[in-house]
């Protein structure tokens, strides 16, 4: 207080040694002194700040009299100056500026904003400043809706095909399908773009536009309604999908059994040497295609169309376990490494798979077969590492994520479909067992006298199948022990073993001893086949 004062005494001092300095000087009396000093400071200050404003114009490369762009700091020089400044809507300006979409200095303007009540909710629709696009605002989705006051759940957003700057946010009043919406029909199916896998939050079809070149992975715990949605998609392929061949295995024994009327190859077993077979099945009927896609080429002739396939797979995860002994495990990396090839490869030759599994842990499905899959969709998880094993260990890291342990687990069927790198929250349909039965008996006998349309297509040879198989592998030579379980034999003797395999393989290739065994040469099994030409 002390050191304030004497301040405030030494100012004081100062001030009246300059205005009795000027007294003197012009003749003047105080009170006429006192006014011209502070006339001239007011008149310097005010010349100043427009000197300073006229600098700061020149320099953002506008004029005085053109409008400035839709920022806080110009609004606020236009309002100063005497012009009438762009209005800021006070409610998603400050919203976009805690969240982090726009800058502190930008606004979103009133006049481009429509604010509107529908019924699921209200609807914003507006223009981001200029230099920042929907993009900014979707990946700051999660943290506009916590400014907002809600969850995740509660924001859906929708892209504009006019211009990158406009945003499309729906809150809802009330947390995502609360109240369950009606199953469709079967002309909203018929008419839907692709192929429906349930409703979105305003009761919207949403799907995939297609399973061409495309395989989908299903996880979730237990009861949270992955068959029923599995059981609707399966419905929903028949109506809308068209012509395909269907193969089912039932791991549940009994959650598919509805269909089997339409499938080509009905399973229903927890036994993996079961869904091996399966799976040796369509590799060699893909090989078959592809044979025919290369001879098409070779000749110059178009590509063949082929009937989809569609292989759908109910607890997948019970076929890729191993009991630890050698066998087992021998077993399950054949198994995984076939169903890899077949969800890879096969995509082309039109067969796609579906897996699905209430035990999405790490170990559950094999890493190498979980990265084949275009389409994933996680219902219900307890964490976010179990929804990473299901969606992607780098899906938190995509834009506008959902995160699957945020989901009520008491509303069945709910689940995060992620495709084509979005995330949309969806509920399965629950379709009645009339429905479905329905559709499963319209058309089965014709399904069922269908022709295979391979069927005029000599299968591989086998020393055509240890040809593809090494060129798969990018290998020089195989052993004949390994040529035996490519070749479906069995035989644990080794001289047996091998004279089996001499046998199918043929006396004009030239096999070659090894430290490790007999094997084949690759370029010996080439010149054989031709041969044998």
């Amino acid at each position: 207080m002390y050191g304030q004062a004497a301040g405030a005494i030494g100012g004081l001092v100062i001030v009246t040694g300059v205005l009795a300095a000027i007294k003197d000087v012009l003749g003047l009396s105080w009170p006429a002194t006192v006014a011209l000093v502070v006339g001239l400071l007011v008149l310097l200050g005010y010349g100043a700040w427009r000197a300073r404003k006229f600098i700061a114009r020149l320099r953002a490369g506008t004029d005085a009299a053109t409008p400035t762009a839709s920022t806080a700091a110009s609004a606020a020089a236009e309002e100063e100056a005497g012009g009438e400044g762009p209005a800021a809507h006070p409610e998603l300006t400050a919203a976009l500026i805690t969240a982090g979409a726009i800058g502190r200095d930008e606004i979103i303007r009133a006049d481009e904003v429509d604010i509107r009540k529908v019924s699921a909710g209200t609807k914003y629709e507006f223009l981001v400043p200029p230099g920042k696009t929907y993009d900014d605002v979707e990946k700051r989705l999660g943290t506009l809706a916590g400014v907002l006051g809600v969850t995740r759940l509660h924001l859906t957003m929708e892209r504009s095909r006019d211009t990158e700057r406009r945003v499309k946010i729906l809150k809802l009043d009330e947390p995502p399908f609360t109240r369950p919406f009606p199953a469709p029909s079967r002309q909203e199916i018929e008419a839907f773009a692709g192929v429906p896998l349930g409703h979105d939050v305003t009761g919207q079809l949403v799907g995939v536009e297609t399973f061409d070149k495309a395989s989908l992975l299903v996880a979730g715990m237990t009861q949270m309604g992955k068959t029923t949605l599995i059981n609707g998609l399966i419905t929903c392929l028949l109506i809308a999908y068209g012509e395909f061949d269907l193969y089912l295995l039932d791991g549940k024994f009994c959650g598919l059994t509805r269909f089997e009327k339409r499938a080509v190859r009905y399973e229903s077993s927890d036994d993996p040497a079961v869904f091996e077979s399966i799976v040796d099945e369509l590799n060699e009927r893909s090989d078959r295609r592809y044979q025919e896609i290369t001879e098409a080429v070779r000749n110059r002739r178009p590509a063949p169309q082929f009937k989809p396939v569609i292989f759908i797979v109910d607890e997948a995860a019970d076929f890729f376990a191993s009991d630890e002994s050698k066998e087992g495990r021998e077993q399950a990396r054949r198994i995984a490494e076939k169903t890899r090839s077949l969800v890879s490869k096969s995509l082309e030759s039109g067969i796609s798979t579906v897996l699905m599994t209430q035990r999405p842990s790490a170990n559950a499905i094999p890493v190498m077969v979980r990265d084949q899959f275009l389409y994933r969709m996680s219902l219900y998880v307890a964490s976010t590492g179990t929804a990473k094993v299901a969606l992607g260990d780098t899906y938190f890291e995509t834009v506008a994520p959902i995160n699957p342990a945020l989901l009520d687990p008491d509303i069945k069927g709910q689940a995060v479909l992620f495709a084509h790198g979005r995330s949309t929250l969806l509920r399965g349909f629950w379709l009645s067992d009339e429905f479905v039965w329905s559709v499963v008996d319209e058309g089965a006998a014709e399904a069922k006298e269908e022709p295979e349309e391979e069927a005029s297509v000599a299968p591989l040879l086998p020393i055509q199948k240890a040809i593809s198989v090494m060129e798969e592998k990018g290998v020089d030579f195989m052993l004949f022990s390994d040529l035996a379980v490519t070749l479906g034999i069995d035989e644990t003797d080794k001289i047996k073993r091998s004279e089996k395999v001499r046998k199918m393989i043929g006396k004009t290739a030239k096999s070659t001893r090894m430290s490790k065994g007999l094997s084949y040469r690759l370029d010996d099994l080439r010149a054989a086949a031709r041969t044998a030409e």
